[in-house]
């Protein structure tokens, strides 16, 4: 009896490991196509350094902003460069001279040796803290070595960067050695915060792309359980059967009713209950005993089983499960089957 719950576990914990990473996979190549990431660096790292524009800050302040406006309106990266960092950075333009982005060309001409090869925009996703620290001092320093002098023209830029840098010089009791580890402090501070803003707009699109994996397979988790807790008594049946004989054979000829008994049993026992769960998505994919796999639409099947008022249930209980994340299931998975983890 122990080893039925077992299984009935095993089934349902890896039915939503793989939707649930299905789910990552779809929002990673979204992320990926359309450079999420590294727009939202660069979006952050405007409004730090240079502050909004005419059209308001660089960085989403809505949801749905991030992936409408962020992707497809505005790309605040900086244009691809393949040429190494010059050997003595640029100095900040007077006010009356200064651009937009200013401070965002200098920056990235002094971090752009850790770019991709890719054309057009950068693809830079991430800048060390360390790394961004040495850009700021080559550029403070830079100034003739003087700091303050480097700290007044941020002030008179109106760059957003002065109160940081400012309060991170004063800190250091204008120590450069100082006043470097201060900048890494607190650009690191300022990755956690924007990492977390970032992965709470990621729990939306997660939530939206789990109710669409969910409605698209109609994978109903109390049927998908009902299903195993059957082929398990099915098996039992099967074995039955070549144990004690006909008399034990009940569930078999109530499943294989007209048809020969030995191919019903090899196509039941072949045939996962997950396969012929998935097998009711809106489109299915049968691979045949001969012949190639075929494409199949289930569009009537498949908006019966979306309008049948009893799958509902099982569909909340799968999308509440989708939203653990992969990383959950996979713990949880591991824990079952006593897998050790190698770190």
């Amino acid at each position: 009896m122990v080893s039925v719950y077992v299984d009935l576990a095993l089934g349902l914990v890896v039915s939503f490991l793989l939707l649930s990473l299905l789910v990552s996979g779809l929002n990673e190549a979204v992320v990926r196509l359309l450079s999420i990431r590294s727009k939202f660096l660069w979006a952050y790292l405007r409004d730090t350094m240079d502050g909004a524009d005419k059209a308001g800050s660089w960085l989403p302040a809505k949801v749905r902003d991030v992936f409408t406006r962020l992707p497809f309106l505005r790309d605040p990266r900086p244009r691809h460069s393949e040429l190494p960092a010059p050997s003595e950075p640029g100095e900040l333009p007077e006010p009356q001279a200064r651009a937009g982005d200013s401070m965002i060309k200098l920056l990235y001409e002094r971090v752009r040796e850790i770019d991709h090869g890719k054309r057009g925009r950068t693809s830079i996703a991430n800048i060390p803290p360390g790394r961004f620290a040495v850009a700021m001092m080559e550029l403070a320093t830079g100034e003739d070595g003087d700091v303050d002098r480097f700290l007044a023209k941020l002030k008179a830029i109106e760059s957003p960067l002065y109160g940081p840098l400012k309060g991170a010089w004063e800190t250091a009791q204008r120590d450069l050695d100082r006043f470097r580890q201060g900048i890494e402090t607190w650009f690191d501070g300022e990755m956690q915060r924007l990492s977390m803003l970032y992965k709470r707009y990621v729990k939306w699109v997660v939530a939206v792309l789990g109710l669409l994996v969910t409605l698209l397979f109609t994978m109903d988790g109390f049927e998908y359980a009902k299903t195993l807790l059957r082929d398990n008594a099915f098996r039992a049946s099967v074995t039955a059967v070549a144990e004690a004989g006909p008399d034990a054979y009940d569930e078999l000829k109530a499943r294989c009713t007209g048809q020969d008994p030995m191919r019903c049993v090899s196509e039941t026992l072949s045939e996962p209950a997950l396969v012929r769960m998935l097998g009711q998505a809106l489109v299915s994919v049968s691979i045949p005993e001969q012949g190639d796999p075929s494409v199949d639409w289930n569009g009537g099947l498949w908006w019966d089983r979306l309008v049948t008022p009893s799958h509902w249930p099982g569909f909340l209980l799968t999308y509440v499960a989708l939203l653990f994340g992969a990383p959950f299931w996979w713990d949880v998975f591991r824990r079952i089957t006593g897998i050790k983890s190698k770190r």
